[in-house]
């Protein structure tokens, strides 16, 4: 087991990651983890920990994970907005098939305001977009 293992590890944490220095070559063949730093994907700091100084190549492998965990981060929000559209349209169709109206009387204003609070939003940042992607009049050459 000890060869497979990483030389670091990253400990997740809400704003980033606690990282640690794997280390598996000792007299009793123990995996030992020596916290190295604090990561911050938040405002992208990476704090040596204790008095201790990160050499250049675990400050590259830290900024390496930290740009790699942003993306998957990323990736994770636009994944879970695709799961709120499947997710809403579920509710359609349970609302139109199943809902008895004392569900429905329960869920209809709290869905309908979430609804229109979404789509004002969603209007107003499309109307951003289109505005700020159209040339001045009068500036065609």
């Amino acid at each position: 087991m000890a060869g497979d293992l990483p030389e670091y590890y990253f400990r997740i944490r809400e704003n980033g990651a606690a990282v640690f220095k794997v280390d598996t070559e000792n007299r009793q063949r123990r995996i030992e983890m020596e916290e190295i730093a604090i990561a911050n994907i938040k405002n992208g700091s990476i704090k040596p920990h204790g008095d201790r100084k990160l050499t250049p190549e675990e400050t590259a492998i830290i900024t390496g994970w930290m740009a790699q965990r942003v993306a998957v981060l990323a990736a994770r929000d636009v994944d879970d907005i695709h799961r709120a559209v499947d997710h809403m349209n579920l509710v359609t169709q349970w609302a139109q098939s199943k809902a008895s109206d004392a569900q429905l009387e329960d869920v209809t204003d709290t869905l309908l305001l979430a609804m229109h609070d979404l789509r004002t939003v969603l209007v107003r940042k499309k109307a951003e977009r289109l505005t700020q992607g159209a040339s001045p009049v009068g500036s065609e050459a």
